[in-house]
């Protein structure tokens, strides 16, 4: 009788109640139901990539009287990274990226020159380099009247000196 006794023992261990088995296969199911749904987000992660949405580059400034002879307007320098020049006979439009590592420069009014605060390359009012590491001229941007009147300017057009682009009819506006 004792020989019998720790066999009952083991079997009654080795045996799973109804209830353990399903709360088992229940745990089991979750595991492999959260493991596809992770695989799942990957793979939508993949075929749904990030996408950066830039605002537009072209935008409307003003009409041309807003502008006065011999002065650069700043206005634009913090939201589209653009300056508007007006000399006595033209209005273009300056990108404000220097062209030695692309930091904005500063528009210094009271010495008529744009200098670069990163590494000291200066350009004068016409975006013409003279100072600095800066190898070549600021770029213009593409600048033309809108049918309402207005300087309509797009920035994903732009017209570099050293190419001969400045004398470009849609590098200027005349007034």
């Amino acid at each position: 009788m004792s020989d019998n006794a720790p066999d009952k023992q083991i079997s009654d261990a080795t045996q799973v109640s109804r209830r353990g088995f399903i709360s088992w296969m229940s745990i089991g199911w979750l595991t492999f139901a959260a493991t596809m749904g992770g695989f799942a987000t990957m793979v939508g992660r993949f075929l749904f990539p990030n996408v950066l949405f830039e605002p537009s580059q072209s935008f409307k400034a003003g009409v041309p009287e807003e502008y006065q002879p011999n002065s650069v307007s700043t206005a634009f320098k913090a939201k589209q990274r653009v300056w508007i020049v007006r000399t006595d006979d033209r209005i273009f439009a300056l990108l404000a990226k220097c062209t030695h590592l692309g930091c904005t420069p500063n528009w210094l009014a009271n010495e008529n020159k744009f200098k670069c605060p990163c590494h000291g390359s200066g350009f004068r009012i016409t975006g013409i380099n003279y100072e600095g590491p800066a190898p070549r001229p600021l770029e213009r941007v593409q600048i033309s009247l809108a049918d309402d009147g207005r300087i309509q300017l797009d920035k994903a057009v732009t017209f570099r000196h050293e190419k001969g682009d400045w004398e470009h009819p849609d590098s200027y506006l005349m007034v």
